[in-house]
């Protein structure tokens, strides 16, 4: 009845000052702020040394729950909102980091990436003709390409083949990728990514946020039709009359016009 209570926050925008400047909105990111809001979690509740990042980042099935310490760990459950629960979504690459990075998500591998339901097939004889019989085919799950979308595999692979097809809509499409992996140092998304889990691990702290100096108004023109002035713009401003102003301009204005008329 009073409201939530926010214990910890993080956005994809705080990767920057990781070193990855681009694909913010990406499946990896969302694993990476995942990973990130676990870990800044833990530290402020004091279960970061009792829980510890899933080393092993190979797009497997993976809770801290599996193995409880002397205290439980820090239970959590996925509120998804209006958005929609479809398998690949960047809500469960957040899911996924935060689970990796120490907390416990009650979850099953039905929405990553690589999870493929059954079908419901023809059953054929030896010859290849249809019995008339059907079967579904059991659900399948290739960690495999859970563990490429982690690491942003698919975007490396896309990235060459559309430099070698048309360097013109590469430059267009990833030219921020392209100074991202200058400045990492790194020749795949890949070898970037593992360098943001690191620094998260290192330091999940929120880091301050520079703000400038407000700038100052100055008034240029005094009184009730009132302009103001800063650094950035000029503007004006009226302001109401009181009663005993309204008499007294309306005297002003007589004791003029009685002045002009005499001359």
């Amino acid at each position: 009845m009073t409201g939530d209570k926010v214990m910890c926050a993080a956005d994809s925008t705080e990767l920057k000052n990781m070193g990855l400047t681009a694909g913010l909105t990406n499946y990896s990111a969302a694993y990476c702020t995942g990973l990130l809001i676990a870990r800044r979690l833990l530290k402020q509740v004091k279960l970061d040394s009792m829980y510890s990042i899933n080393e092993k980042v190979d797009g497997e099935y993976f809770n801290v729950e599996d193995d409880c310490q002397d205290k439980r760990p820090f239970k959590a459950f996925l509120d998804v909102g209006t958005a929609r629960t479809t398998t690949g979504s960047r809500l469960f690459g957040a899911l996924k980091g935060a689970c990796d990075g120490g907390i416990n998500v009650p979850h099953n591998t039905k929405r990553f990436p690589g999870f493929y339901r059954g079908k419901i097939e023809e059953v054929v004889n030896k010859r290849g003709k249809a019995t008339g019989e059907k079967e579904k085919t059991k659900d399948d799950f290739n960690a495999k390409v859970h563990r490429d979308h982690i690491f942003g595999c698919h975007v490396t692979t896309y990235m060459n083949a559309l430099k070698k097809e048309s360097p013109a809509k590469f430059k267009v499409q990833f030219s921020q990728w392209e100074k991202c992996l200058t400045a990492m140092k790194a020749k795949t998304c890949e070898d970037v990514y593992k360098k943001v889990h690191a620094a998260i691990q290192k330091a999940p702290e929120r880091k301050p946020v520079k703000t400038t100096a407000k700038p100052t108004r100055k008034v240029v023109t005094p009184g009730k039709s009132r302009v103001y002035t800063n650094s950035k713009k000029k503007w004006l401003r009226h302001y109401r009359l009181s009663n005993e102003e309204r008499k007294a301009r309306v005297q002003e204005k007589f004791a003029k016009a009685m002045a002009a008329a005499k001359n």
